[in-house]
């Protein structure tokens, strides 16, 4: 492994310093480089349980099928975070098939999850780490459920775009009608309408391939209470 992707592990992994040498020694040697193309199929129900992956640049989205096909998306991961439920295989009653995608062109660190799992009945400042992410996941999870069962599409739409624009620090967010309404859950059809009517309102401003907000004290206000 080289220097850097070395550096990159012990950073981002909290338990390396109560690793033993021996069981460092073990994760490195089972820690290999890979990259995805945007648009690369990471980890779906066919798959075989395949490691835990840590980001190092890009960005990946979990997300579920409904019997008609729908995407769901219960979270995006980017640069530093780490994804556990490609280790699925390793954590107890998780029984809901997930899917994996790199939304952009990704560089992540791959930790076989034999080793992992290894690792992790052996000493307990690894099983600690993969619970208190799973953890941190499944809140993400339950915000989404929440977002989708108890808020209007206004609302959610709002949310969604304050959210992107905070995140990307910038106003203007180069997102498809399409790729909305996959991270969203939606039908196209139902974003375009609604984000058609937000440009009638002078609340955003709608141009091939990009949406620019132009009144987020509105989206706010949305936030709070119907149009």
């Amino acid at each position: 492994m080289i220097k850097e992707n070395l550096s990159y592990l012990k950073e981002a992994l909290t338990f390396w310093n109560h690793l033993t040498e021996k069981e460092q020694d073990l994760l490195v040697k089972n820690t290999v480089p890979v990259k995805y193309k945007k648009g690369a199929k990471i980890y779906s129900a066919d798959n075989e349980c395949s490691g835990m992956l840590l980001i190092k640049s890009g960005e990946l989205r979990t997300y579920i099928l409904s019997e008609e096909g729908r995407e769901v998306t219960l979270y995006r991961l980017n640069d530093g975070e780490v994804c556990i439920l490609s280790a699925s295989c390793l954590l107890k009653n998780i029984t809901f098939d997930v899917h994996i995608d790199a939304e952009k062109d990704s560089e992540v660190l791959l930790i076989d999850s034999l080793a992992l799992s290894k690792l992790s009945s052996e000493n307990p400042h690894v099983e600690n780490f993969s619970l208190g992410i799973t953890a941190d996941k499944f809140s993400d999870v339950m915000w989404t459920m929440e977002q989708i069962l108890f808020k209007s599409f206004d609302q959610r739409l709002a949310i969604f775009l304050l959210d992107e624009a905070y995140k990307n620090k910038r106003d203007i967010l180069k997102l498809t009608h399409e790729q909305i309404a996959k991270y969203m859950g939606s039908a196209r059809e139902v974003v375009s309408r609604m984000l058609n009517y937000f440009a009638k309102e002078g609340i955003v401003e709608l141009n091939r391939g990009t949406i620019r907000l132009i009144d987020k004290g509105r989206l706010k206000e949305l936030i709070k209470t119907n149009i």
